[in-house]
Parts: structure tokens; C-alpha cells; sequence
């Protein structure tokens, strides 16, 4: 086995990595060495934590070994997709040693990693901020030749007593200009600090697999009465689109949207241990009991829809519960939200609870619009693009797509809506209308 770097950007966490990871950081906040909390966590809380940090698309997180174990971490935090006015600059956050592993100049090379990884990837200006409590962390990255440009006198609340923060910024020399598109991830277990940067966005496809009765079919507008069977083999089906190319997998139960409970298990199951790429699973989510069974049975992230309206609370929780890893799914007739599995349509406009979904921490919306699903007819561009740019989080279009010429409409949109981060296709696979590697081509 090759011996791994001492610094690296961590794509994907074993159990190994992640323990020392856990323990690194419980260690350095029992020293005072901050991460945001006080008290240490355990590990449940900072696995939750650090599994839910790497599906978020504006955070890098890199780790520095010693003999081979993580003793410490940092992160880099680009700009949202639709803020391109600050695409040239990336925040350094939660840099770290722990105590067991400090005086041997670790601090020193994962400050200066993370600089090369940020200026190889074209960003101009490296933000950082930290507690005037940190006096080793000050005293790094004044050496390393960050500037101090301002103090803010109420930063943090520690205990009863409250402590200043100070500001520093450094302007990466021989940057490369910056898009506002971060470099995508591969699935390497552990990949070295390799970076490219692209002119071009690609867009995400997720093949979808809805689930009625234990089959894959597809709903003419959410009508559970005019659905089309395409497999009665979901895992088979599931297999198909991992060979297709296919980087994600969406799964919904339908059976449980209506009913408010998962009623398609053994099918979701059967998908899980057949597939080789990350799922999301919506469908009858209404408490944590539900939401976490799923994410610890292997769904990557679960989608919120009919919740999301009648229990905001929830989603609060849950959000602080699995970071990175809760979709708020937004379905709408005309405009205006339903629920229950389509069957209710309320007041609230679409725009109006994403808003709401964004502020209570939610990774991504998938937005429908039910009069074009399954009807082949093409996505509303329109009320996705208006939605895409009032939130700040990614958007995924869904319902509609006939032909590749719509993915090619959805291309053209992104670039009015940098939020735009993918679209969910159904129906058009399933009978052929639009070929995986063509739309993997176009949206690449």
C-alpha cells in the first residue's frame, strides 16, 4: 500500500480516517482550539458532521497525517454558484492541529497546502477569520503574510465572557482567474490535491426511479391512477443506470407520499445494495425517526416535500442533525406549492418556501412543476430560472424533460441562473427519448 501524503483533500472518509478525524477535533476543542463548538461532540455528532460536509458542493476539505493518521483539517469555502461577484475569492475556515500532534511545523504545511490548492484553482484572494483567543493561529497566518484588515468586537461568545475576532486576507499571487464553478469531485477514497479549473458548469442528470407496489413506473402528473410500469426490478433498474454513466440515483415512494410513510422498503433496500453511486430518496419523511433510519441504511441525502410545508421545524432539525444531506423537494401547480403527494395544492408560492427551505439549512431544492411531469412537454424554464435566482443554494429541475433539445433549453437556462445545478429526467429514458450518453454530453 502506498504511504499516503501528509496533507491532502479528503474526497472520502473510511472509518479509520474518519475515528482519527473525530478524535483530532474533539482533542483540539477540549484544548481551546475552537471549530465552532466548546464542548467536544463524540463521535456521532462529528461523523454526522464531517459525512454531511463532504456532499457540500462550496466546501474542500483537506487533512494533515502524521505517521499516517489525520491529526488535523481545514476547509475551503467557495462562494455560491450564483454570487460570481465573489468567485475570485475562497474563505479558509476551521484550520487546525490537535494538541497531540503540534510543534512539528503540521500547522505550517497544511496552511501552506491549502493556499497552493486554492491558488492552483484560480481563486485571487484567500479570506480567513479567527478568535483573538487563538494567539498560535494569529501568529500563523501573519508569518504565512496574511494582512489584518479589521476587528470585530463581539465575534464570539465563549462562556460569560465575549471575545474579539480579527480579519485577515491575502491576495494569492499568479492566480489563474476563478469561475464561480468549483472543481467537481471524483470518488476516490482519498485523492491527492490535484486541481483543474473549467470554463464550462456541468449540470448533474438524476435518473429517476419512482416506486409503486414494489415497480419503477412514471406518473402523468402526479396522478397515482395514470401510471406507466417500466420495471418491475428495481435494483436491476438501478444497475442499469450506474453502467449508463450516471453519477446519482433519485428515488422517490410514491406509495409513501401518499401515505406518509415509507411503504416501499424492501425495494429502496434492494436499490441501495445494488448501486454504485450516491442516492436521494423522497416519499413519506415526516419525522427523524424516518430520516435517519434511511441516511444510516446508505441514502445519501433525503428529500423533505410535503413536511417541509406543515413542519418546518422538522427540517430545522433535521438539517442540524445531518448537514449537507437534506433536500427540500418543492412541487407546485401554477405556482403555488402542493402536498401529500400532489393531492393538496396551498397558498404558499414556490418562492416563498424556498426562501423558508434556504434559511433553514437545507443543501439543495428540487423544484417540479406537476403540470409538465411525465408530459414530455419540456421543464418550466421560467419559474425554475425565477426560483434558481432567488435562493442562494443549488437548485435540481425536474418534470418535463421529452427530448434532448430540452436539455439543451435547461443549459442555455443555467447560464441566467448559475443556481441551476441539475435536472431530474424520468420518463424520456425510460422510453427512450432521450439516450444517457447524449444528455450526459450535453449537460457535461
Amino acid at each position: 500500500m502506498s504511504r499516503k501524503k501528509p496533507v491532502q483533500r479528503i474526497l472520502k472518509l473510511d472509518e479509520d480516517d474518519l475515528q482519527a478525524l473525530c478524535e483530532a477535533v474533539d482533542a483540539a476543542i477540549l484544548d481551546g482550539g475552537g471549530f465552532g463548538w466548546i464542548q467536544p461532540q463524540g463521535r456521532q455528532v462529528l461523523a454526522r458532521y464531517f459525512k454531511g460536509l463532504l456532499l457540500v458542493p462550496e466546501r474542500m476539505l483537506f487533512a494533515v497525517r502524521l505517521d499516517g493518521v489525520i491529526v488535523g483539517c481545514a476547509q475551503l469555502v467557495r462562494a455560491a454558484r450564483n454570487n460570481e461577484a465573489q468567485a475570485m475569492c475562497v474563505t479558509l475556515m476551521h484550520l487546525f492541529v490537535a494538541p497531540y500532534a503540534r510543534k512539528q511545523g503540521l500547522g505550517t504545511l497544511l496552511l501552506q497546502e491549502v493556499e497552493n490548492a486554492a491558488r492552483s484553482m484560480g481563486y485571487r484572494v484567500l479570506n480567513v477569520d479567527v478568535p483573538e483567543t487563538q494567539t498560535a493561529a494569529i501568529d500563523l497566518f501573519r508569518k504565512a503574510g496574511f494582512e489584518q484588515w479589521g476587528t470585530h468586537p463581539h465575534y464570539a461568545r465563549i462562556g460569560d465572557q465575549t471575545v474579539s475576532g480579527l480579519f485577515f486576507t491575502k491576495l494569492l499571487d499568479n492566480a489563474r482567474p476563478a469561475t464561480a464553478e468549483a472543481p467537481r469531485m471524483t470518488q476516490a477514497d482519498v485523492a491527492p490535491a490535484e486541481y483543474t479549473s473549467s470554463s464550462s458548469r456541468p449540470l448533474t442528470l438524476y435518473p429517476a426511479i419512482d416506486l409503486k407496489d414494489g415497480a419503477c413506473v412514471r406518473l402523468r402528473r402526479g396522478e397515482m391512477e395514470d401510471a406507466t410500469v417500466y420495471s418491475d426490478d428495481p435494483a436491476a433498474q438501478a444497475r442499469a443506470w450506474c453502467n449508463a454513466g450516471f453519477k446519482w440515483l433519485h428515488a422517490v415512494d410514491l406509495n409513501g407520499a401518499f401515505a406518509g410513510q415509507s411503504a416501499n422498503v424492501p425495494a429502496v433496500r434492494a436499490i441501495l445494495e445494488a448501486s454504485t453511486v450516491p442516492m436521494q430518496l423522497g416519499g413519506g419523511l415526516r419525522d427523524m425517526k424516518a430520516i435517519a433510519s434511511w441516511l444510516e441504511a446508505g441514502v445519501t441525502r433525503v428529500i423533505l416535500g410535503s413536511v417541509a410545508v406543515k413542519n418546518p421545524a422538522l427540517v430545522r432539525e433535521a438539517c442540524r442533525a445531518f448537514p449537507g444531506r437534506i433536500v427540500a423537494g418543492i412541487d407546485a401547480r401554477s405556482g403555488h406549492v402542493a402536498t401529500e403527494g400532489w393531492a393538496e395544492v396551498s397558498d404558499m408560492q414556490a418562492t416563498e418556501l424556498a426562501l423558508r427551505m434556504q434559511e433553514a439549512g437545507v443543501a439543495a431544492i428540487i423544484f417540479t412543476e406537476i403540470s409538465r411531469d411525465g408530459m414530455l412537454e419540456g421543464l418550466d424554464l421560467e419559474q425554475t430560472v425565477a426560483l434558481a435566482n432567488t435562493v442562494t443554494i443549488p437548485v435540481i429541475a425536474s418534470g418535463g424533460v421529452g427530448s434532448i433539445d430540452h436539455l439543451v433549453a435547461l443549459r442555455k437556462a443555467a447560464d441566467q441562473a448559475p443556481g441551476i445545478e441539475g435536472v431530474i429526467v424520468g420518463r424520456a429514458l425510460y422510453d427512450g427519448r432521450v439516450s444517457p450518453a447524449e444528455a450526459l454530453k450535453v449537460l457535461a
